[in-house]
């Protein structure tokens, strides 16, 4: 059986130039970076690169940059970085109500501590308005906090307009590039952005390392304690390979970013194609924005009405084919996605949704046999 990966948004493969990258380093250069010898300054020396790379694939400053075990851990970096425990007097956050749950599950424990949070309703594409930010801003608002790009629906946010409203009302402005980061072009010395988290196995790099900007003009409490690391922001020894790894990883995504661009539209566009000749344009619902410039091009979500998540995933992985739903609760059962909840879609809609997210290794003939065998289970299961 011929297995086909279409859950790119999840994990990505590590990318051969990247595990080249890494290699040595867990060969060779062994030393901590923190050490005084010279073992310690080659490994200093390489972390020191990555770092400088990564800055300027982003363009800001290296100082700027703290690395973190992923993309969660920058999230909650970010927030409680600068929420103080207890609350004080300003005690508000603005979030959405379609954020990776890094950012929501994080954001309860702070309500949990004192803080009043908003969560931004989503529109019928997923889209957040601006208007309802600046609606939702008080005396107290301390921090906003909206993601890049959906990981569920790929909606991309106006992180533009919404930072420059911050800064406006000297409020700090956090934003999750973790699906977004090497797929939209990232500049952080225009963009009104005061923190953005990202991570490296999104983009071909390896797991477990991440990223944290912070600017200058921003002061961030560290969340991890015991030692002076990252400039006193995030204690730990700090994973030498995978930084270089993931300096890697961005180059190369960020250099081919134009070329990837248009191929995932290309793939998303055949599936769309293969879909309609299997099932027709009524046979499945398309979730998120239709228009390209609001939208990631690496992922298409669409429901099944008639059948439900869990049978689909099931099924297609008994066809060799990994697709992806909304969220998994621990015990491994599916619940309905919260990102289309508050998207406000119909049950029907919602319980019946499929996450394809394709990456620069998959193929036509992948994308054509997996509409051949959607359109096969989704007849069977409706009948």
């Amino acid at each position: 059986m011929n297995l086909i990966y279409l859950d790119h948004a999840a994990a990505t493969p590590l990318l051969p130039e990247v595990l080249d990258a890494m290699l040595p380093l867990l060969r060779e250069q062994y030393g901590n970076p923190s050490s005084l010898h010279r073992f310690g300054r080659d490994a200093r020396a390489v972390l020191s690169r990555a770092r400088e790379t990564i800055a300027g694939l982003l363009h800001c400053a290296p100082k700027e940059l703290i690395f973190t075990g992923g993309g969660t851990e920058a999230d909650n970096a970010a927030l409680f970085g600068l929420a103080p425990l207890p609350a004080g007097p300003k005690n508000h956050i603005i979030t959405s109500a379609v954020e990776h749950h890094a950012v929501l599950h994080a954001c309860e424990k702070l309500e949990q501590a004192g803080y009043e949070i908003t969560y931004l309703p989503a529109d019928r594409s997923g889209l957040v308005s601006t208007e309802d930010v600046e609606a939702a801003i008080t005396s107290r608002t301390l921090l906003i906090s909206v993601m890049y790009g959906n990981n569920e629906v790929g909606s991309i946010q106006p992180v533009s307009a919404i930072g420059l409203l911050a800064r406006s009302r000297g409020i700090p402005f956090h934003v999750d590039a973790v699906q977004a980061a090497g797929l939209v072009p990232i500049d952080l010395s225009t963009l009104p952005v005061d923190l953005m988290s990202f991570s490296a196995h999104k983009l071909g790099g390896p797991k477990g390392i991440g990223a944290l900007y912070c600017s200058s003009r921003i002061h961030l409490s560290p969340l991890i304690y015991g030692g002076a690391q990252e400039r006193r922001k995030r204690a730990g020894t700090e994973d030498v390979a995978a930084a270089a790894g993931f300096a890697e990883a961005l180059r190369l995504s960020v250099e081919s970013m134009e070329t990837k661009q248009r191929r995932m539209e290309e793939l998303r566009t055949r599936m769309l194609h293969g879909l309609e000749a299997r099932l027709g344009t009524e046979g499945f619902v398309i979730n998120g924005p239709s228009r390209s410039e609001d939208r990631l091009p690496h992922i298409l979500h669409v429901s099944f009405p008639g059948c439900t998540t869990e049978t689909l995933l099931m099924r297609l992985d008994l066809e060799g084919i990994a697709a992806a739903s909304g969220s998994a609760c621990t015990s491994g059962s599916l619940e309905l996605s919260h990102v289309l909840t508050a998207m406000g879609l119909p049950q029907e809609v919602a319980a019946s949704a499929v996450r394809f997210s394709f990456g620069p290794q998959t193929t036509f003939e992948e994308i054509d046999f997996t509409c051949e065998k959607v359109g096969t289970i989704v007849e069977r299961l409706r009948r």
